[in-house]
C-alpha cells in the first residue's frame, strides 16, 4: 500500500474547457479543489508539458469562440461594431487632418454655422 493521500482526479476535459474560458491556474486549482503545484504536476504527468504551455494550447480556442462572439454583438449593437471597428481597422473618433485644403474648408463650414446661429 502507496504511503501519502491518494491523488487528486482532475478531469482532462473540465481542465481543457477550464483554459479555454481563460481560468487562471488558480482558479482552475480551485475548481479542483487542489493547490496550484498539483495542477503543474498533473500537466507534467498528462501531457508532459508545464501548465502555462498547455494553457496557452487550449486557451486560444476560448479567445476565437469570444472573438466570434463579439463580431455577431456588432450586428445589432453600433457601440460594439465601432469598438471592433477602432481594434482591428485603426478607425478613430477624430480623423488625422493633413490636408491643409480639407482643414480650410471646415472652418468655412463651422463658420457658416457660427453665422446661422448668431
Amino acid at each position: 500500500m502507496p504511503a501519502g493521500r491518494p491523488r487528486t482526479i482532475i478531469d482532462k476535459d473540465q481542465f481543457e474547457k477550464l483554459c479555454g474560458l481563460q481560468c487562471s491556474l488558480d482558479e482552475i486549482a480551485g475548481w479542483f479543489r487542489c493547490s496550484p503545484d498539483t495542477i503543474e504536476n498533473w500537466c507534467k504527468r498528462e501531457y508532459k508539458e508545464n501548465f502555462s504551455d498547455i494553457y496557452k494550447k487550449f486557451a486560444v480556442g476560448g479567445k476565437i469562440s469570444l472573438r466570434r462572439y463579439q463580431f455577431k454583438l456588432a450586428e445589432k449593437h453600433p457601440n460594439m461594431a465601432i469598438w471592433l471597428g477602432k481594434q482591428y481597422l485603426g478607425q478613430k473618433d477624430t480623423p488625422d487632418v493633413d490636408d491643409p485644403e480639407a482643414l480650410k474648408r471646415a472652418k468655412e463650414i463651422l463658420g457658416g454655422i457660427e453665422s446661422a446661429i448668431n
